[in-house]
């Protein structure tokens, strides 16, 4: 994640923070609540969510559609039927220290006009780790169980939640006639460590927290599986109701424990900060001795009239809020530093740790983030260190205890080379990452790197995908690009393969020959250099024309800057163009597919229509073209596509739901026409 301070990022740099955040807030939620399988701790998420909210207050015209402060959890999983929320189930706001309580309860004072001395009630009840659900019964009886989806649409769970003792099959007494009663499904850390002892005996991969356990447990497809794993119940909230039986919450929580349900013990009603503090300090002592895992603690308003006049924010109540606990907390001995380099090269540190139990979980890992936080940290081998595990997920290393230092302990050096590949290992500027260039020629990147090689927008080998390129790799047959177009002579080791035809083998082999000639500009974007996408590929295509003319620039002295003079092309995209010829591996890897294609030079070839060597910007919803077409029109024409406007900017199309490049537009005195003229005044020229 960028760290530029907020009030350092210029509007076109939030209008990208935001669009990045949007991606990786919408996969990290996929990750949680659609697939039970966290990708990274809830502080780290936490701060994503977080920086999105403070580059929305200080941009608000930069607000996305598809802002994740528009969203709730994830959407549905195809697996199960849906189910339409009648009432959505909404997320909690955070709050992280006492500031933030504080603020809280000044903010519904606020919105109310009440004055300090106006006594408003709260409840504070512990924030159970575990599944959203909601129960639908109608004249007694249960009928539906949903998931919460994405606050909107959930997925259909009753078979599977009728398999829980704890979850009355039907209510008795005087109850409304549509009853939704809304909780969370969990399961205890004893039963949590028994169901891992089982499934590890059985040969069956455990599970990492009770957490994913309940969701993993409950989001099954055979009932039986969920029946034979020990989930509990919390009920705490309610949906769709013909008729509410209560006046406040803590009202509504007895009268749920009154129809059967379980409701929190530690839940308490509070009359100020310092009583919610003071139960919020309590439950954090009690934390490890209680069953269940918790995550913090809730407060809401009790009065149900003052939560309904203070209603919602975007996705979240008013009147509620999650005081999150911070990250559990232990210490061990750092044995050693290990460097992994991931798929892209980025080398990543790794701290070796004496086996400890945090939270319940045995940690011999911890993240040590990157060589910066080594170095400010002073973290080095054989210290005592104290580790957390954040949002109870992922572990790292909080700082040494210099007190307990061995005698003679050496600060660590990062290394300069992949430890995999001995390649340079380099880190650009304003990047805290150190990166291995080795790219093709690296094991540890090789197999995603030729998957790139191959993919539509490179060298479009039709039959050869993704998974038949990890498979020939891990067969020996393909090690690096050029080996593909070598599969011809090595024709006998497919046959007899699964999958592997006379026929398929064939028509592979012919798709593969297509090949032997390739654009420049695909060729560039096929290797895979760092931030060299399709549209620099073709930038650099058309200003050198030839790969000789770019390898020779880039091995000059002064070749950065040379290759930095394109337009389209800056500093940091030089530079790595440059580290990438700068590797004989790579230079290797070049030749060696040299022998084996034709790389077509680039023909700058003049179209005449009016757009030529213009700069467009097209921005809103296009309504008869996709975007790529209207794209690959202009470029047709001679023009350049950008995704900003600025004073290189020669003309705007603006379709229904122009923004901040409309405005920004306007008030450069930029052309701007709709779609309709846009097509008008194509016609001529693409005919």
């Amino acid at each position: 994640m960028d760290d530029t301070p907020v009030k350092d990022l210029t509007e076109k740099e939030a209008a990208r923070a935001l669009a990045q955040l949007a991606m990786d807030i919408t996969f990290h939620n996929a990750r949680y609540h659609g697939e039970d399988d966290p990708a990274i701790s809830d502080a780290a998420f936490d701060a994503l969510v977080r920086r999105n909210e403070a580059i929305e207050t200080r941009f608000p015209h930069l607000i996305r559609k598809d802002s994740p402060s528009r969203q709730v959890g994830a959407k549905a999983s195809s697996k199960f039927a849906k189910v339409q929320h009648r009432v959505r189930m909404l997320s909690l706001g955070n709050a992280f220290n006492e500031e933030d309580v504080t603020e809280f309860l000044a903010r519904i004072r606020r919105f109310l006009k009440a004055d300090e001395d106006t006594q408003i009630a709260l409840m504070a009840e512990p924030k159970i780790d575990g599944l959203s659900i909601s129960l639908r019964y109608e004249d007694g009886a249960l009928v539906q169980a949903a998931t919460r989806g994405d606050g909107s649409e959930g997925e259909d769970v009753t078979a599977n939640i009728r398999t829980i003792e704890e979850i009355p099959q039907t209510l008795v007494g005087d109850v409304p006639a549509v009853c939704e009663i809304r909780g969370e499904i969990y399961m205890s850390k004893a039963d949590f460590t028994a169901l891992n002892e089982r499934q590890i005996a059985e040969e069956k991969s455990a599970f990492a927290n009770p957490r994913n356990a309940a969701a993993g447990s409950l989001r099954q497809l055979d009932p039986s599986i969920t029946a034979s794993r020990p989930l509990k119940f919390f009920a705490y909230a309610w949906g769709d109701m013909s008729a509410l039986p209560f006046a406040a919450h803590s009202e509504a929580l007895e009268w749920l424990e009154n129809l059967g349900f379980p409701t929190n013990p530690l839940s308490k009603r509070c009359n100020s900060v310092a009583d919610l503090l003071s139960v919020y300090k309590h439950i954090e002592i009690v934390r490890g001795e209680l069953e269940y895992d918790i995550d913090g603690v809730v407060y809401k308003v009790d009065d149900l009239a003052l939560q309904d006049r203070l209603g919602f924010v975007a996705k979240a109540p008013r009147w509620a809020i999650a005081h999150k606990f911070p990250a559990e907390k232990a210490i061990t001995v750092l044995l050693g530093i290990d460097i992994q380099v991931g798929r892209t090269g980025a080398l990543t540190p790794v701290a070796k740790l004496e086996p400890v139990t945090v939270g319940g979980v045995v940690v011999s890992n911890a993240t040590l983030h990157n060589e910066d936080e080594i170095a400010r940290k002073d973290v080095r081998i054989g210290d005592h260190v104290r580790i957390q595990r954040a949002g109870d997920v992922i572990p790292q290393v909080i700082e040494p205890l210099l007190e307990k230092r061995p005698k003679g302990a050496q600060p660590f050096e990062y290394p300069t080379h992949c430890p995999v590949c001995g390649s340079e290992a380099v880190r650009e500027d304003g990047e805290v990452v150190r990166r291995c260039t080795g790219g093709l020629i690296c094991n540890a990147q090789v197999v995603e790197r030729l998957k790139h090689f191959v993919s539509r927008r490179a060298f479009d080998i039709e039959g050869l995908g993704s998974k038949h390129i990890a498979a020939f790799h891990e067969d020996g047959l393909v090690q690096s690009p050029a080996d593909i177009f070598r599969i011809k002579v090595q024709r006998g080791a497919l046959d007899g393969k699964e999958g592997w035809g006379d026929q398929s083998i064939d028509n592979l082999i012919s798709a593969i020959e297509e090949r032997r000639t390739i654009a420049l500009d695909r060729f560039l974007f096929g290797l895979g250099i760092r931030h060299v996408g399709e549209v620099t590929a073709r930038d650099l295509a058309k200003a050198f024309e030839t790969l000789g003319a770019i390898e020779d620039i880039a091995r000059s002295e002064g070749g950065a800057e040379a290759l930095s003079d394109v337009d389209g092309i800056g500093t940091v995209v030089a530079e790595a163009i440059v580290a990438f010829f700068h590797e004989p591996q790579n230079r290797a890897v070049v030749d060696d597919l040299r022998s084996e294609l034709t790389i077509e030079p680039y023909k700058n070839e003049q179209t005449g229509s009016t757009f030529e060597g213009q700069t467009l910007v097209f921005t809103g919803s296009l309504e008869q073209l996709s975007r790529a077409e209207a794209k690959s029109q202009a470029e047709k024409l001679g023009a350049k596509v950008s995704g900003s406007v600025s004073s290189k900017t020669s003309l705007v199309i603006a379709g229904p739901g122009a923004g901040s490049k409309l405005k920004k537009a306007e008030e450069l005195g930029v052309e701007v026409i709709d779609e309709e003229e846009w097509i008008r005044r194509t016609a001529g020229s693409l005919n």
